[in-house]
């Protein structure tokens, strides 16, 4: 199978994958700054997401879209590994004109899924989770003080509560910056790929992917930022 086997197969599916990943972070980032403006409308947002049938059938592609631009991205990394054979332990220092992202995108890729699950955790698990499982019959099931839609006062909770709020706050930032580096070099490497690689365009795609890696981390970094200053504003009063 081409997709599987060619080496331009596979740099589409995850050129591919990584765009469709890129339009739901930006939808999501979006979303979560109804949060700071009205927590009503955000726990409306949040019940229209929640256990519906079309909010399941889009995590369900979600997960499919991040499952196989994972495994996409290791099968990669072990085939250009095995295809600089010997070459590659020869290499010392930095190659030149190849950024640093470029070199580590896997590991930050590590770094994003890992955050990836924590945040999973915080908030899938204790929202559209609870709620499907209520729907199956579990209704005592609970992992959390608020209701599963009530996400207003679980992000509040998360990122003001005194001490672990800031600690949140924090892994949320490093997260973010790692999610920075992965974008910016994973937006233009999935455009080129697409074939807007000629001098007119290169210049171009490396501001595309400036921008849009901005974008996505600024509206996320906005919220954290903004429950940072009003976790530490709890501190001192």
């Amino acid at each position: 199978m081409w997709l599987k086997d060619s080496s331009i197969g596979r740099k589409l599916v995850m050129s591919i994958t990584g765009l469709a990943l890129v339009l739901f972070l930006l939808f999501h980032g979006s979303m979560n700054l109804a949060v700071i403006f009205s927590e009503d409308a955000y726990n409306t947002i949040c019940e229209l997401l929640g256990a519906n049938w079309y909010a399941l059938v889009a995590t369900l592609g979600l997960a499919f879209l991040v499952v196989v631009h994972f495994l996409y991205a290791i099968y990669l990394t072990i085939q250009n590994r095995m295809a600089r054979g010997k070459d590659r332990y020869a290499v010392t220092a930095k190659r030149e004109g190849v950024e640093w992202e470029s070199e580590n995108m896997l590991v930050l890729g590590f770094v994003v899924i890992g955050f990836i699950v924590l945040h999973l955790y915080n908030f899938w698990f204790k929202m559209q989770f609870t709620e499907i499982m209520h729907m199956t019959g579990f209704h005592d099931f609970s992992v959390s003080e608020f209701g599963p839609t009530d996400g207003a006062n679980m992000v509040k909770a998360l990122f003001t509560t005194p001490i672990w709020g800031q600690v949140y706050c924090v892994l949320y930032l490093v997260w973010l910056g790692a999610l920075w580096f992965h974008l910016r070099h994973g937006v233009w490497s999935a455009l080129h790929t697409m074939g807007f690689n000629n001098l007119k365009w290169m210049k171009r795609v490396k501001c595309i992917g400036n921008v849009v890696a901005t974008l996505v981390v600024g509206l996320f970094a906005v919220v954290v930022f903004y429950y940072l200053g009003a976790g530490i504003g709890m501190l001192c009063a």
